[in-house]
């Protein structure tokens, strides 16, 4: 069967830039419509037999009506197509108060037909699958916290293990007792997974982590693991069977992505063998991020000019300037120029990092008043890094000699 596999939408993700006079709408959300869209425009035009989102479809976990708007419309045309379509629970779609509805709630409230939203652990076999010629095990987000109260251990570490024990031990049963061995089986997760390669997300997620064992989901008895939560796209049993894959957002939410490219998977499951086929999404915003260190006073604005890209290369993009100075050379960055400069950038940050000299600490043991007017002057020139700026301190402290001695004759 042909499967499209994304996760970690986060389309309310509005932390830059300004808004659509057109719709209203911030220009940073249009950015994360606009690859939902490709998204969805794939799945429809390619008639695949199924799509699972694999979790995050807001970064808010109360998100503005707006925006469940916006989700909604793409999502119903996947129901219109008549393409079954799983949308997993994720950390940024559950509310943390108990009997409160999670965020994508409304889809099980309507019964949106060939939408099926899955909010807890739970084994799917194809007659709950519009009778698919595929089996799903389903673990969206899981609160440690209500785990803990449910299985009343204060030690937080035993808790996690035995929690972690627990899905183990209920994923095997499922694949030994439930699963018809003839037929393909996905695991699809929002969840950390030992060994996998963390990105920015650590910024954005909610709440404490739930690792699944890497021998849990590299268990050869799956077909497809279609992972949602960690951000940066990755294949973590690359080469063998199944394919654990995390696809990544669907665009970037910060600097700490601006390396990466978006993904979002079509793959051809089959028992034993499955087929994976990256999709790159294209126009995404990039992320430009330079760094500068002042080191002189001569021609800085000049300087910093030459540390961004050239205008074409900034033009549309999300652009930081990081600048490392000494604190007396503050006066001479003129930042409206450096913002003249950079129009042509969706977004300019221009971060200043001015050096603190650090202070030199007293030896261990040892109180200022312990110490001489001589020894307190020799820690000052530490302090002041007066050899770095050619201070004879020999000199200096000779001379500072003489004064006290002088002082204490009188």
């Amino acid at each position: 069967m042909k499967l499209l596999h994304f996760a970690d939408a986060h389309i309310d993700m509005a932390n830059y830039g300004r808004h659509d006079p057109e719709t209203g709408l911030p220009l940073r959300v249009l950015d994360f419509l606009k690859s939902l869209d490709t998204i969805i425009d794939a799945a429809v035009s390619e008639k695949v037999d199924m799509v699972i989102f694999a979790g995050d479809a807001y970064k808010d976990r109360s998100p503005a009506p707006t925006f469940q708007r916006e989700w909604g419309k793409r999502i119903i045309r996947l129901s219109q197509a008549k393409i079954p379509t799983l949308l997993l629970v994720g950390n940024h779609d559950l509310s943390p108060a108990l009997g409160r509805a999670h965020a994508i709630q409304e889809f099980d409230t309507l019964h949106v037909p060939f939408i099926r939203v899955l909010h807890k652990p739970e084994f799917l076999a194809s007659k709950d699958l519009w009778d698919l010629p595929v089996q799903v095990i389903a673990m969206p987000w899981i609160a440690r916290s209500g785990l803990m109260a449910v299985i009343t251990e204060t030690d937080s570490t035993k808790a996690f293990a035995r929690i972690q024990e627990n899905i183990s031990e209920l994923i095997e049963r499922w694949l030994d007792e439930e699963c018809d061995p003839s037929l393909p089986i996905i695991l699809t997760a929002h969840a950390s997974v030992e060994g996998a390669t963390y990105g920015s997300e650590r910024m954005v997620m909610l709440g404490n982590d739930m690792v699944l064992s890497g021998s849990m989901v590299k268990n050869p008895k799956l077909d497809y693991v279609a992972l949602g939560h960690i951000h940066k796209s990755q294949n973590l049993n690359d080469g063998s069977h199944p394919p654990v894959i995390y696809p990544g957002s669907i665009e970037r939410v910060d600097f700490g992505e601006a390396m990466d490219d978006k993904f979002f998977i079509v793959a051809e499951v089959t028992r034993g063998a499955t087929k994976v086929e990256w999709r790159k999404i294209e126009g995404t915003r990039p992320f430009i991020e330079r760094r500068a260190v002042l080191t002189s006073g001569e021609n800085v604005t000049e300087f910093l000019k030459f540390n961004l890209p050239k205008s074409k290369d900034m033009s549309g993009a999300i652009l930081k300037l990081v600048v490392e100075y000494p604190r007396e050379l503050d006066v001479l960055i003129d930042e409206s120029a450096l913002r003249k400069y950079a129009e042509d950038a969706f977004e300019f940050h221009l971060v200043k990092k001015p050096k603190v000299e650090a202070r030199v600490r007293l030896p261990e043991g040892q109180t200022v008043s312990s110490l001489s007017p001589l020894d307190l002057l020799d820690q000052y020139w530490k302090a002041v890094h007066a050899e770095d700026r050619n201070l004879n301190v020999d000199a200096l402290q000779k001379l500072a000699q003489e004064i006290i001695s002088e002082g204490k004759g009188e």
